[in-house]
């Protein structure tokens, strides 16, 4: 029997906009796949579908777009993390969900002032010197507002939004329901990987709502940046900040793509774009924790030259096999070297489906041959790393979240970098980080070090195995060892021998009432046809339904 979409029934008022939107842009037969069409009222599906009409000259991916749009700011996140999953996502849907913007309201100042009250204990004005109820901006999750300590020092307080955890866990409560219903019903969407779409978006959209999350990423950043004065981080104020509640020191400083401000201040364009690419691939390939999301918004350029990164409430996290296997990448592709670079891509990226070995050689030549003989500061990287993620993508290979988010991150400031100066390559920034972890690699004192700790590990090994042996052992000769074996695909196949056993039972039934009420009617007296005809006519009724029904399935 199929189970009820249980989070979608406890969530059924939500449920139903959200049916309603999809239906509006045209998802309708999507959805009565899902078999979630039954929970919303036949006139507003009636309504529904005639307003599909006003959308049909958008394409497939515009109206994806778009009721993401609709659906609210929960949504709209999930829209821009699937952005960043070109390796999983059409490059067509990708390029309208980078549209997606997040507009929303700023919330009343009661609010603002509520959320302090509850935090701390206390009023804001006894929290601050001064607080301005006018925010300097605002989001999806929460709202900027300036502030003064005691000793007259400006702060920035990001305020939660009130009721955004609850709205957010709900939404991604149907998410997930319905990225199981997709996998479950519609076998060709299962490439996409729904549910380990939701399940990414769930962590992300965690973190950035956990504001002490991201006061602890912030003191990080600043304790591995202390002796680099090309980064700022703003200085958290741990006394006046909670869960919801993030007050750090206000930073002045100018909008990286100003450049004409930039140019005013007597800075040098050229310079800053190269400070920042290092910085930031200082941060994924040095420390492997970098800034998730910067976009120009989060960056400022301070008077002396120094850059700002401010909204760390998106941090990706790059471990030091994935970094090794990035500068393998690099090298196999500089070497010429299709096999490594093979054993690089799977390594790097998870099988979706049984990978086609001799297109994935043919395809990966073609990739090396494109940029092979170019030197390692003079390749296109934007174009390198689009290839690679085409490669991903055409063969089914996943690659880490967090991998994408470093993609991402470097395609977007390699663009703001050219704004900054036309003549901007980021090869020649890459290509010295390269280097110099390539000469890390060998370093005779890293090498000592990995052979010991690898040592250790194979006696650990070596320890453990006897009594893992004798665990096997004992539970064979106890009669408890058990093999599972994992039926893939047979729920559907039992979901399908239960509809049809329903629909002969049904068909049985409906025809026994036609024979035995047409008997009724051709033997028996005038006063008896009052109860035969009704249930001649209600038999009829019912075997007309079930013929309706086989017919829109498709299946007769």
């Amino acid at each position: 029997m199929e189970p009820y979409p249980l989070k979608f029934l406890k969530n059924l008022n939500r449920g139903r906009e959200v049916i309603t939107v999809l239906i509006n842009y045209g998802f309708g037969d999507l959805l009565e796949r899902l078999g979630l069409l039954k929970y919303l009222k036949w006139g507003r599906r009636m309504i529904s579908r005639k307003k599909h009409e006003e959308f049909e000259e958008f394409t497939s991916a515009q109206r994806i777009r778009l009721a993401l749009q609709e659906l609210g700011p929960s949504f709209v996140k999930f829209g821009q993390i699937l952005s960043t999953r070109p390796d999983l996502i059409p490059s067509e849907i990708i390029e309208e969900l980078c549209l997606l913007q997040e507009n929303v309201p700023v919330f009343a100042s009661e609010k603002v002032h509520e959320t302090i009250q509850n935090e701390f204990k206390k009023p804001a004005l006894e929290v601050f010197a001064s607080f301005e109820d006018e925010p300097l901006a605002a989001g999806s999750l929460g709202q900027v507002h300036l502030a003064r300590n005691e000793n007259g020092q400006q702060l920035a307080v990001k305020i939660r939004r009130p009721g955004v955890v609850q709205e957010v866990e709900r939404d991604v409560a149907l998410m997930l329901e319905i990225a199981q219903l997709i996998e479950r019903h519609i076998p060709e969407y299962r490439i996409f990987d729904p549910v380990g779409l939701v399940n990414h978006f769930t962590r992300t959209i965690r973190r950035e709502m956990s504001f002490q999350r991201e006061a602890r990423a912030m003191q990080e950043f600043s304790r591995l940046f202390e002796d680099d004065p090309r980064l700022c981080v703003p200085n958290v104020d741990e006394g006046r900040s909670t869960d919801a509640v993030l007050t750090m020191e206000f930073m002045e400083g100018l909008h990286i793509d100003d450049l004409e401000a930039i140019q005013k201040s007597a800075l040098n364009p050229k310079t800053i774009a190269r400070q920042g690419a290092q910085i930031f691939l200082k941060q994924a390939f040095e420390y492997g924790m970098f800034h998730g999301d910067p976009h120009p918004g989060n960056i400022r350029v301070k008077r002396d030259g120094s850059i700002v990164l401010l909204d760390y409430g998106m941090i990706g996290f790059l471990e030091e096999e994935k970094r090794e296997l990035l500068v393998d990448l690099f090298l196999s592709i500089a070497r010429h070297d299709v096999d490594s670079t093979i054993r690089t891509i799977l390594a790097l990226g998870q099988p979706t489906q049984s990978v086609d070995r001799p297109a994935l050689r043919a395809d990966t030549r073609d990739f090396i041959d494109a940029y092979y003989g170019v030197d390692l500061g003079k390749l296109n990287i934007r174009q390198l790393l689009n290839d690679f993620v085409s490669i991903l993508s055409n063969h089914g290979l996943r690659c880490p979240g967090d991998m994408m988010l470093l993609i991402r991150a470097i395609i977007t400031l390699e663009g703001i970098g050219r704004q900054l100066d036309p003549k901007f390559n980021l090869a020649e920034v890459i290509a010295p980080a390269i280097e110099k972890l390539v000469r890390r690699r060998y370093d005779p004192k890293r090498i000592a070090e990995k052979a010991i700790s690898d040592i250790k590990q194979l006696f650990r090994t070596a320890h453990d195995l006897p009594l893992h042996l004798g665990r096997t052992l004992q539970k064979a000769s106890q009669d408890e060892l058990k093999v599972q074996f994992e039926h893939k695909g047979l729920d559907r196949l039992i979901h399908e021998f239960d509809r049809c056993s329903n629909r002969i039972v049904v068909g049985l039934v409906v025809s026994s009432l036609l024979v035995s009420t047409a008997l009724i009617i051709r033997t028996t007296m005038t006063e008896s046809l009052f109860i035969a005809i009704p249930l001649f006519m209600m038999s009829g009724f019912l075997g007309l339904w079930l013929v309706w029904g086989i017919l829109r399935s498709g299946r007769l």
